[in-house]
């Protein structure tokens, strides 16, 4: 089974992941940051790395993606490929930040790979304000984070609502304003049982 955790960056997707991971004994995916080659790059100059970042991104997910798929394991995973080509990548584009022929190429990889992979059993959307969102990074203190502009996150997140509200497989949204699972522990019971109650169906029938 495939649980995949979707939501703009500093929304808590890799924090989620974990804490589901030890909450219900399932293996986690997470998302390739620290030894990404490109990510400091790209935050310091995103029109010359845009392409190069995405299109490492989307390798490593097609790969995470066909290997959750032969996997009797249940997997929850850190961030999916459908946010590279639905959101990143078209928000650079539509900032001037990647050329229309890189977008195009990039966009033709990306429908060639969808026809060889399969949705998630449930994905589970962490909603933020922007203000949140900067708090978190700040928090977290990535070095290469620091230059992430607010109307490139503004952009991300008009995106990812664009595309949750057309998102037509099994969904949970959460607003991650007002469910604090980090930090209040009702409040993860709470979401776990939502969760739960999602994938009543599958978990039954394993």
């Amino acid at each position: 089974m495939h649980i995949a955790i979707a939501g703009n960056i500093g929304s808590g997707k890799t924090t989620l992941t974990k804490m589901l991971a030890a909450r219900f004994g399932w293996v986690p995916r997470y998302e390739s940051v620290d030894y990404n080659p490109y990510l400091s790059d790209f935050y310091e100059d995103m029109e010359r790395w845009s392409f190069n970042l995405q299109i490492y991104f989307l390798n490593k997910r097609f790969k995470d993606v066909l290997e959750i798929a032969a996997s009797e394991d249940i997997i929850v995973q850190d961030r999916t490929i459908y946010e590279d080509a639905r959101i990143f990548a078209p928000n650079l584009h539509a900032m001037g930040l990647m050329s229309s022929r890189d977008y195009e190429s990039y966009s033709e990889l990306f429908d060639m790979m969808m026809s060889l992979v399969k949705a998630p059993d449930l994905l589970v959307y962490l909603r933020s304000s922007i203000p949140n969102l900067v708090a978190q990074i700040q928090k977290r203190g990535r070095e290469f984070e620091k230059n992430i502009r607010i109307d490139y996150l503004k952009g991300l997140n008009a995106r990812y609502e664009e595309w949750i509200e057309h998102y037509p497989e099994r969904l949970l949204v959460v607003d991650v304003d007002e469910c604090r699972f980090e930090e209040d522990p009702k409040a993860f019971a709470s979401l776990t049982g939502q969760i739960e109650e999602a994938l009543k169906d599958k978990l039954g029938a394993l």
